[in-house]
């Protein structure tokens, strides 16, 4: 099992930054990736950004070039630097965490979710 403890959501107004963290423990293994969605009341969770345990990024359109995502492997934890923040990116941010291994030529893999923290950015 992994537990994801995330840390940093808070209100700021439009132009602001904030910083968010998620710390992963439990069973994780060496090949992961985590990162973070968000969610907005009446909408689909949307990716924000993710960031493998290799140091490959994908951010999502709507964040590309404001946000940052970072991650320390030796305390498993990824954080997401929010700059120029938007009442747009006003929601709840996941953090998520899947692990990924082969066995015997199979690719099995598990995901974990935080349980959320809101982030509301006012006009």
């Amino acid at each position: 099992q992994v537990q994801l403890v995330e840390s940093g959501g808070g209100l700021v107004q439009a132009g602001g930054s904030l910083r968010l963290s998620c710390a992963a423990s439990g069973s994780i293994f060496s090949i992961n990736t985590m990162g973070w969605y968000r969610q907005d009341p009446g909408k689909q969770r949307e990716l924000v950004a993710t960031i493998t345990s290799g140091g490959s990024v994908i951010y999502g359109e709507s964040v590309k070039g404001r946000f940052t995502i970072s991650r320390d492997n030796a305390k498993n934890t990824v954080y997401l630097q929010m700059n120029s923040l938007k009442p747009e990116d006003t929601a709840v941010y996941y953090c998520k965490l899947i692990n990924r291994r082969t066995v015997l030529g199979i690719l099995d893999e598990y995901a974990y979710w935080g349980q959320g923290t809101q982030v509301t950015v006012s006009s």
